[in-house]
């Protein structure tokens, strides 16, 4: 079972962890920014590997680049890795001490918001390959995750609010009272020790689907809600070189779904138009789309790892807030007026 401490003293617990593993050697994982911003903040006694920051570095070159690191600092079968950092690292450096010698002990801490809430816990790892999103990877959970909302104060804006999407996720999985509770807080002003407790119980909702359900076999699809249409949003984004948060993909993801839930399962319009302008009045944008770019978007959607076969797009949906539904498939008439109505909703 994964360890995950919540805590704001971040050095004192790494080194209570590291000093109950008892390595051979220890590794940190971390990219540009954070070994900038963050690292020296923590003043850590461990060998460092950096890695470009990004999610287009989140490739077979760094994956390499990591290995090699790895080799080139002595490491064996009983070293610790560290990943310090968000998503790309936490998923890359998960995916890199997996495979490792058939597999090293790891560490997360993660520093944003999103990789705290998501990324970071639950196993998953990977890397995109040939532009699709986690095409690549392995489950493998953290030996711990550290979560801690100190280094939240070096994220932008839009790094709170790509986290705060999935925390919105979890609150639809959850309840309507606590998806309510969610969209009525202020993420963008309140204070960061406040987030806390919030993120704990964010983090529970998640970790309860994943202890039932570990290699997403069944109820752990929940999980995926916004991701189907968010990882198409986000690889086309990519494709056309203008990449966006994954946060935000996933929250304009959670929509078009929803509007596939209103259109398949009567999930409320008013939830829809609610939504809708929520992320229009707390600056979640709208991705850069056309009619014409319907039928890529389908066509990544068919590539998802998540599908069964290439025929049936696998998404899971809501009949209500709290009540999710998985293994749902659309035909693709429902999906291109989901889209449709996706821009009418966001002004397109």
């Amino acid at each position: 079972m994964q360890k995950i401490l919540y805590t704001n003293d971040i050095t004192p617990a790494l080194h209570s962890l590291v000093d109950s593993l008892a390595p051979a050697s220890v590794h940190i994982v971390t990219d540009v920014n954070v070994a900038t911003e963050v690292l020296p903040r923590l003043d850590l006694p461990w060998s460092v590997i950096t890695t470009p920051a990004g999610d287009s570095a989140k490739d077979l070159t760094s994956l390499s680049a990591i290995w090699s690191s790895l080799i080139e600092q002595g490491a064996t079968r009983r070293s610790l890795v560290i990943n310090i950092g968000g998503g790309v690292v936490t998923d890359m450096g998960g995916f890199a001490a997996a495979t490792f010698k058939r597999g090293v002990r790891f560490i997360n801490l993660p520093t944003t918001l999103l990789s705290a809430v998501d990324a970071a816990v639950g196993g998953k790892t990977g890397i995109n390959f040939l532009g699709y999103k986690n095409e690549v990877g392995a489950f493998a959970p953290a030996d711990a995750v550290i979560i801690s909302t100190s280094t939240f104060s070096t994220l932008p804006p839009t790094e709170l609010l790509s986290g705060y999407a999935e925390m919105i996720k979890h609150g639809l999985l959850s309840s309507a009272a606590d998806y309510d509770s969610l969209l009525d807080y202020d993420i963008s002003s309140a204070p960061l020790g406040e987030l806390l407790p919030l993120l704990e119980k964010s983090v529970k909702v998640k970790e309860n689907i994943v202890l039932q359900d570990p290699f997403e076999k069944g109820i752990r699809r929940a999980l995926n809600l916004g991701h189907t249409a968010g990882h198409a949003f986000e690889s086309l984004a990519l494709d056309n070189n203008s990449p966006v948060p994954h946060g935000y993909a996933v929250a304009w993801g959670i929509l078009v779904e929803m509007i596939l839930s209103h259109l398949t399962r009567s999930f409320p319009s008013a939830q829809l138009y609610r939504y809708a302008g929520y992320l229009r009045s707390q600056g979640y944008g709208a991705p850069a789309i056309t009619c014409k770019d319907t039928d890529r978007l389908i066509e990544l959607m068919r590539h998802d790892k998540k599908n069964d076969t290439p025929d049936h797009i696998n998404f899971t949906l809501l009949d209500s807030p709290g009540h999710p539904v998985i293994d749902c498939t659309a035909s693709t008439d429902d999906i291109r007026s989901a889209l449709d109505i996706f821009r009418d909703l966001m002004g397109l």
